[in-house]
Order: structure tokens, then sequence, then C-alpha cells
């Protein structure tokens, strides 16, 4: 499912013209090999959901201000912080069995590398290739398809779909700001209690 709403989301924030390749590669150069790797392993990944929970909960407070001021201006790329947060990043998302970008936007945002829009832009990618590469490292343990996976992947589409051309083209900064912090609030929720 992911790989069909992040194919959906990348397609329509690129097609707006939000997407960065700089930005996209520097996170993406590790990740992907890590990522493959975090998927290969097999452990309790319990105490890495409670603590993504938390940064993420973090990551919410920044975003709404609670900390500081948010600036309007766009920090410098620096690449060899992105990468290893990148790989972070990847690595932790093959072992849990998630795409990622729930982590890699509020990563943008925080260190002010992108707009709320090239941060969804660029995640939306980050996750498809890493749920690409987490699965391909999970064939290894094997895996059975839901009997009803058609009926998921047509909603899936049709979600996917609406939410990413809204995302792209009809939402502003404020209500994605808004939309992404509720995002991230319910999957710290799951992370922490499930």
């Amino acid at each position: 499912m992911n790989l069909l709403v992040a194919g959906i989301s990348f397609i329509q924030f690129a097609r707006a013209g939000y997407f960065r390749w700089r930005l996209f590669v520097v996170f993406a150069v590790l990740s992907i090999p890590l990522s493959f790797l975090g998927g290969m392993l097999e452990l309790d990944p319990q105490w890495y959901k409670f603590t993504l929970g938390v940064l993420l909960l973090f990551a919410v407070a920044r975003m709404i201000g609670l900390f500081d001021k948010e600036k309007m201006s766009l920090n410098e790329l620096n690449w060899p912080i992105g990468i290893l947060v990148g790989g972070s990043i990847g690595f932790f998302s093959g072992l849990i069995g998630i795409g990622g970008g729930i982590i890699l936007s509020p990563v943008i945002l925080l260190l002010r590398w992108g707009s709320i829009k090239e941060a969804a832009a660029v995640s939306a990618l980050f996750i498809w290739v890493n749920s690409l590469a987490g699965l391909a490292g999970q064939l290894r343990f094997g895996f059975e398809l839901s009997p009803d996976i058609w009926l998921m992947a047509g909603l899936t589409l049709i979600g996917g779909f609406a939410g990413g051309t809204a995302g792209s083209f009809f939402v502003g900064k404020k209500q994605m700001k808004l939309i992404l912090s509720v995002v991230l609030i319910l999957a710290s929720v799951k992370l922490i209690f499930t």
C-alpha cells in the first residue's frame, strides 16, 4: 500500500513543481541500502517504535512553535548530516516496516531544508524507495498477501490520488502544517501504544 500511495503522491507533488532532487538524494543515498538491511533483520521493534513515537511528538511540538518561532528562511543543505539522518531513517524503516516519510518530513522542516510541500514531495519518493527496499529485504522470510488485497489496493489508489492532488494543488501551507501535525500525532500514538 505504501508503494501505491507514495507513488501517487510523489507524481502529484512533482507535477506541481515541489520536488527537489538534491534534497531527495542526500537522504536516499544511504537510506535505501540500510532499509534493505533493516528489512532483513528479524528483531522485536517495540523499543524502536516507542522511541520514534516520542521523537515524532517532539517534532510536532517544534512545528507548531512550542519551543521557538518558526523562521521563514531556509538553511543550506548539509550533506554529511543528511546522509546520516537518511541512513538512520532508512534502517529503522526497514526494521519496523514503515516507509520513513513520517519521520523525514518533520526532519526536513526542523532543519529548515525545504518548505512543507517540498518536504511532502521528497518524503513521498523516500517512502516509495524505502518501502521497496524494505520489502525486498523481507522477502527473505516470505510473506502472504491478504485475500482482499485488490479491494485495499483500489481504495488506496483512490485515497492516494485524492490526497496527493489536494495536498499538491489546493491545500495551503498552514493547512498542510495542521494536517502533518495531526498525522504525526496519530503515528506517534500508534508507535507508542501498539
